[in-house]
């Protein structure tokens, strides 16, 4: 039995990877912790599992792993102490805000021989997996260009605050568009002009909630993507993921959360989307534990974290300066 614990219930997605672990064969949820007790306490009761209050306890709790939902900047201070308790570590993304942060956790985690994984749920999406899979069996010939969206509804609380996201929708939404095209196309980015925005929640938020950005590939493929918290408050999911491949033999689009009935509810008041599609989320976790099991890296690594973090330091830096930054 793999035994998993969630350091954190400060990002929403701990509370979905907390479900999964109820659902996986041979996989517990073996203990929570977190820096508010309230909520943590709140979240342990909620998923039938033991809440531990002091970290050091925590650690030394049966457990074999962690996954970490904990706001941004906190990331590799809390990867840092895990590792050196010796579990195996899935943190949230971004891996952290800056890329000698992200460096860092990956050193820490070699050092002390435990797999490193960051949460990209998205490659487990039926959609992405087949368009890869067609990608890279040539269907669509040699792609010459990306156009790309993540454009989310405003998640508020600590994600409009600076020092503790590190940074806005660009950073949220950035790297997942990142991995995917590192994942699918096997290249890596070596450039990017980025234009930011606070157009939508000016009174809200310090930082941007709209960004433009043109990235280039290896071999010259040109990216381009928005990246936004532009989704009403009554839209039916939190955001979106669509990608539109162009190639020499065809265009290909992708829509990663198109699998979906439309409900209209009347306790909501609004339409919402029932998926009876796959569970990404439930991909990423399995996988996590599966690594656990079989003493290896997380198939989604902490270097894959950090390329996806490199782009987006870069896409904020050519933000500052008004020119296009070399990755």
């Amino acid at each position: 039995m793999v035994k998993i614990g969630i350091m954190s219930f400060a990002h929403m997605h701990a509370y979905s990877y907390a479900a999964c672990l109820k659902q996986l064969p041979n996989t517990t949820l073996g203990a929570v912790w977190g820096e508010n007790p309230r909520r943590a306490k709140a979240a342990a009761k909620q998923f039938d599992t033991q809440y531990i209050r002091d970290i050091n306890d925590f650690l030394e709790a049966d457990i074999d792993g962690v996954i970490i939902c904990s706001e941004n900047v906190k990331h590799r201070a809390m990867v840092d102490v895990a590792a050196s308790a010796g579990k195996w570590v899935l943190c949230e993304k971004p891996l952290a805000p800056k890329p000698a942060e992200a460096r860092r956790m990956i050193r820490i985690c070699n050092r002390a021989k435990v797999g490193l994984g960051t949460a990209f749920p998205c490659r487990y999406s039926p959609a992405l997996i087949e368009a890869r899979k067609q990608i890279q069996g040539g269907e669509f010939g040699d792609i010459l260009a990306a156009s790309c969206t993540n454009h989310g509804q405003f998640p508020g609380g600590w994600f409009a605050d600076e020092s503790l996201a590190g940074g806005g929708a660009t950073m949220d939404h950035t790297v997942h568009v990142v991995d995917l095209l590192r994942w699918m196309l096997g290249r890596e980015f070596t450039s990017v002009y980025c234009e930011l925005g606070n157009q939508l929640h000016p009174e809200e938020i310090s930082t941007d909630d709209l960004g433009s950005l043109h990235l280039e590939m290896e071999g010259g493929i040109q990216v381009s993507h928005l990246a936004s918290w532009s989704r009403p408050k009554s839209f039916p999911t939190w955001g979106d993921v669509t990608i539109e491949f162009i190639g020499t033999q065809g265009v290909l689009n992708v829509d990663a959360f198109n699998q979906k009935v439309d409900v209209y509810s009347d306790a909501a008041m609004k339409t919402e989307w029932a998926y009876w599609g796959s569970n990404i989320d439930l991909g990423l976790v399995a996988d996590f534990a599966k690594s656990i099991e079989e003493e290896r890296e997380p198939s989604i690594t902490g270097e894959d974290g950090l390329r996806a973090v490199e782009v987006t330091a870069a896409a904020y830096k050519s933000a500052r300066t008004g020119k296009r930054v070399e990755i």
